[in-house]
């Protein structure tokens, strides 16, 4: 079997009416063209979500990458096959990253120096891991376990979360000390193909998205995703913001922008056509959870540590639980802004809120 592998088997549908033109993944140092000058491959990650997805674009005399792996011995071998494999005979031309989070910026710094090849990022991106790389322990600043008290939770979760459950946002390598910043409205030259830049927040902030109109082809990161919901989170150090509603912003921005035929070739899953589907799907979801933290909070008060388990009924361990945590930070901080939850009275320090009357 070579590296480089075409799709084997037809399309399939799902019960929801997405449609999975590739619907078996390349295994980790395989390849598959999903769209002429298109690669998708994978990386290992060490999560219950095990993998992210690499694209390579033909960029004229080799191949553009779309997001680099997370800092990981797995990883740096999966990177090895890949380039022993579906990449061998052709240079890489460039590093594009989508957004901070380790798994797509881990191993830019290594990949960037290795190959010898510029990082195009964003620059909320860029300053966001540089700041994070220059201090790591700013994850167990005071800021972060006052901001988890605060919305109530016990004294032995916070000294999880400010410790076990930042360990992944380590596994970066050193940036270079130069890049190349993109912005939407951008448009890239990729080879033959004119590339538009476009972003969204909510997932993170201004995380980057590629979209060919001419071919149909949609390159969301981990804006949209088929199966999962992409985690949407209240950072500590922005206690107050609103990425939820960031985030279904930037879904109705899309719905407008892209069109519901188009390939999707997200972060993580499977590439998909059906985006239209999808952005009402992920709408829907949030909205009902809001509706359950609204009848949660119709009877008393409630800390926001208290209504974890509406959202998460399920044990978590100090890895999901900040992903987790935060999330249900960001329903609340939506739901508080647009009035269906109000604050009430605190009980001690923890912060209270209780559902709007009328």
């Amino acid at each position: 079997m070579t590296a480089l592998l075409k799709p084997l088997r037809a399309a399939v549908r799902d019960a929801g009416g997405l449609i999975y033109p590739h619907p078996a993944p390349p295994a980790l140092g395989e390849a598959i063209e999903v769209a002429p000058g298109i690669l998708w491959a994978r990386l290992p990650l060490p999560f219950r979500l095990d993998h992210i997805n690499l694209y390579f674009l033909d960029d004229g005399d080799g191949w553009a990458v779309l997001d680099a792996g997370i800092a990981s011995p797995a990883a740096r071998d999966a990177w090895d096959a890949l380039r022993a494999g579906p990449l061998r005979g052709r240079r890489l031309t460039r590093l594009i990253v989508t957004h901070a989070h380790p798994d797509h910026i881990g191993l830019a710094g290594w990949l960037a120096e290795r190959f010898d090849i510029p990082l195009l990022i964003g620059q909320t991106a860029y300053l966001d891991c540089l700041s994070l790389s220059l201090d790591p322990g700013r994850l167990e600043a005071k800021v972060y376990r006052d901001f988890y008290r605060r919305n109530g939770l016990d004294d032995a979760t916070n000294v999880q979360l400010s410790t076990l459950g930042h360990g992944y946002l380590r596994l970066i390598t050193p940036l270079p000390v130069t890049f190349e910043r993109l912005v939407a409205g951008d448009r890239l030259k990729l080879g033959g193909r004119d590339v538009s830049v476009l972003s969204g927040d909510g997932h993170a902030p201004e995380q980057i998205m590629l979209h060919d109109s001419a071919a149909r082809l949609f390159f969301p990161a981990d804006q949209i995703l088929a199966k999962i919901s992409p985690n949407v989170s209240v950072s500590p150090v922005d206690p107050n913001g609103d990425p939820l509603g960031l985030y279904l912003r930037s879904l109705s921005a899309l719905r407008a922008g892209v069109a519901e035929e188009a390939l999707i070739l997200p972060g993580h899953g499977l590439p998909f056509i059906g985006l239209h589907r999808r952005i009402d799907e992920l709408i829907a979801h949030h909205a009902a959870r809001c509706a359950a933290l609204f009848e949660a909070c119709r009877d008393r008060p409630r800390a926001p540590a208290e209504l974890l388990p509406v959202l998460f009924p399920h044990e978590l361990d100090p890895h999901q639980m900040g992903f987790a945590f935060n999330e249900l930070l960001a329903h609340v901080n939506f739901m508080l802004r647009v009035g269906t939850l109000q604050k009430a009275p605190p009980r001690g320090e923890a912060t209270r809120v209780v559902a709007a009357a009328g």
